[in-house]
């Protein structure tokens, strides 16, 4: 049994999704591991993980919009802003998705479907440096 952990960072430009799922597949080739799982988990309270479509942009586009409205900026109610607007929203919609994905993987390879991908979900309105850590955990055959 391999265990084997790697880290990336990944620089935001504001709100929307990021797809980290290239430098998850390196961190599996780095660790040998064949047959086993990659745990990815994202070291923040303001961005999140999803793992959603990622053949056509419009249907990110969709899930964007779509928290924008669930969980929007300036609602008079939210107490928790001292870091502007979107501090108490990036926290919320953080808590709605997730902060790590299990993946297994086969042959060495993650295994996705056919229209899926592994993305950072930035909430935040500024550019952020977010930092994922990939645990790897298998068999080298």
């Amino acid at each position: 049994m391999t265990a084997h952990t790697g880290t990336f960072e990944v620089r935001t430009s504001g709100k929307r999704t990021y797809e980290i799922t290239g430098e998850v597949q390196r961190i599996i080739e780095q660790s040998g591991v064949r047959t086993g799982t990659a745990t990815v988990f994202i070291q923040h309270t303001s961005a999140s993980l999803v793992i959603f479509e990622n053949a056509d942009r419009t249907a990110r586009d969709d899930l964007e919009e779509f928290f924008e409205r669930l969980v929007p900026e300036n609602t008079p109610w939210f107490t928790h802003t001292s870091e502007g607007p979107d501090d108490s929203t990036s926290h919320i919609r953080m808590v709605l998705t997730r902060t790590s994905e299990t993946i297994p993987i086969a042959r060495g390879e993650l295994q996705l479907g056919t229209w899926q991908g592994i993305f950072l979900f930035e909430h935040r309105r500024s550019s952020h440096r977010r930092k994922v850590t990939v645990a790897v955990l298998g068999n080298e055959s």
